[in-house]
């Protein structure tokens, strides 16, 4: 009875995973999808507590109680701009979740073995499958969860990185070794040596040497990986996490586990290749840590950037017909996305053609800039992507660039040299005037210099964006 409840439920807690991961693709469905998502996971723990097998069921609750209240203290405490470090410690959190289970289901099978067949009835849960297995069957059982123990190893550091250079306590630069990919391919080479030493021994030394590889692997990849490629990075830890537990879930003999796990996974991996062809980049040297990123002398910038006030841009804003509006980090960073909400409600009640453009890897998390224009209110029809809006450059009379620097930079079709040359940007360059909202002079969060900055039809609207858009709006007559 409870083994058919445990089925049951998984199969409707997969069908609702389904069902809400396809409602994320749309911004209207994405507030239900969250909820099918919510209940699925909620049935999911339901069926596996009071499932076949589940003991300690009353220290699971408390252990769950115990992560809910975790969980809802800090998603109060973090704001809408630390959600990519939020996203990459839930990553690592996950890994390391992969590994603790591996380790531990190792443990088991060494248990199991060692004890005398005529007392295995004795055992229960995942003890008492691995009493029913096999030799072959049980090798199989050690590869998956060695491949879970890997993938999860190298989830966890790299995940840790990818947050630390987020929270800018690690440096953005692609920073690599002596040796550089030459290091991690002899790791590599090593973890296989240990999965062959670990078929042959089943012994526990491999298991971990294999685990300090690939620790040293993630912490590496990630940190040969540039600020610019992080929105990439973050996405593909996601489809690492996912893979990881699909390849637990083999281990553990649990279908809801090995479906979630494929689905993360499989749709993390999607997203980071659309986000590489996006970035014009290869997926296969990202994911490898920045194969060929190296290129040539940066070409010199000419001109100076000069400098204009609000009541400058605000008469430009009055007299135009048309604006797009280009948001970036430095809107998340500001929080200044009601304020544009608002500038923007007004600009249309004067009949103004106002737009957003959205470049598919701006901010540093992927749909960074839907969720805070979302959560502002804009209105969904009227915030395009970049293929979309990109030919209407040339007829807008004004755009306004809020805290981007790559996602709208020349250098990328004009300079080949440049770490960013051949990525698809907008075209802003092309609008009669260009007003770019930006705290100071420096070269942002990926350290690329913007010749934008220096062309004629642009001017430099410093200061912080909330209180730039701010002052705009009390000048819109």
């Amino acid at each position: 009875m409870e083994f058919g409840f445990t089925i049951a439920a998984y199969v409707v807690a997969a069908v609702l995973f389904i069902l809400s991961l396809g409602g994320l693709s749309g911004q209207e469905s994405a507030k239900r999808a969250v909820w099918y998502g919510i209940v699925g996971m909620g049935l999911a723990v339901l069926a596996t507590l009071i499932g076949p097998g589940s003991g300690l069921w009353l220290l699971s609750l408390i252990l769950v109680a115990a992560g809910g209240v975790i969980g809802v203290y800090v998603a109060k405490r973090v704001q809408m701009t630390e959600m990519p470090q939020l996203v990459a410690a839930m990553h690592s959190l996950v890994g390391l979740a992969a590994v603790f289970v591996g380790f531990n289901a190792d443990i088991e099978i060494g248990r199991v073995m060692a004890m005398e067949a005529d007392t295995y009835s004795s055992l229960q849960g995942f003890a008492a499958l691995i009493a029913k297995k096999t030799q072959v069957e049980i090798n199989i059982l050690r590869v998956e969860l060695f491949l879970g123990v890997f993938i999860g190893a190298v989830t966890f550091t790299g995940s840790v990185i990818a947050f630390g250079k987020l929270a800018g306590k690690v440096s953005s630069k692609a920073e690599k070794l002596p040796g550089g990919h030459v290091l991690n391919a002899g790791a590599a080479i090593i973890s296989v040596v240990c999965l062959i030493w670990y078929l042959s021994s089943g012994g526990f030394i491999p298991l971990a040497l294999m685990t300090v590889m690939a620790l040293f692997i993630g912490y590496h990849l990630i940190m040969g990986i540039g600020g610019a490629d992080m929105p990439v990075v973050v996405s593909m830890l996601n489809s690492y996490s996912g893979w990881a537990a699909a390849a637990i879930g083999f281990s553990l003999g649990n279908d809801l586990l090995i479906v979630v796990g494929a689905l993360v996974g499989s749709s993390g991996a999607i997203l980071s290749y659309i986000m590489c062809k996006a970035m014009n980049r290869s997926f296969i040297s990202v994911i490898l840590g920045g194969f060929g990123n190296d290129g040539g002398p940066a070409a010199e910038i000419e001109g100076e950037q000069v400098a204009i006030e609000a009541d400058g841009v605000a008469q430009a804003l009055n007299e135009a017909d048309s604006v797009i509006i280009v948001p970036g980090y430095g809107m998340a960073v500001a929080q200044a996305q009601q304020a544009v909400s608002e500038l923007t409600n007004k600009l249309r009640a004067k009949g103004k053609n106002v737009r957003f453009g959205i470049h598919p890897v701006a901010g540093r998390l992927p749909g960074h800039m839907n969720v805070l224009l979302a959560e502002a209110k804009v209105p969904y029809d009227i915030v395009l992507e970049m293929e979309e809006i990109n030919d209407d450059f040339p007829e807008t009379d004004v755009v306004i660039v809020i805290g981007s620097n790559d996602i709208v930079n020349p250098a990328a079709q004009e300079d080949p040299n440049s770490p960013i040359a051949g990525m698809p940007v907008l075209e802003v360059w092309k609008a009669k005037n260009v007003f770019v909202s930006k705290r100071g002079q420096g070269t942002g969060y990926s350290g690329i210099e913007n010749p934008l900055f220096y062309k004629d039809n642009t001017r430099m609207f410093y200061g912080d964006a909330k209180e730039s858009v701010t002052k705009l709006i009390g000048l819109i007559d």
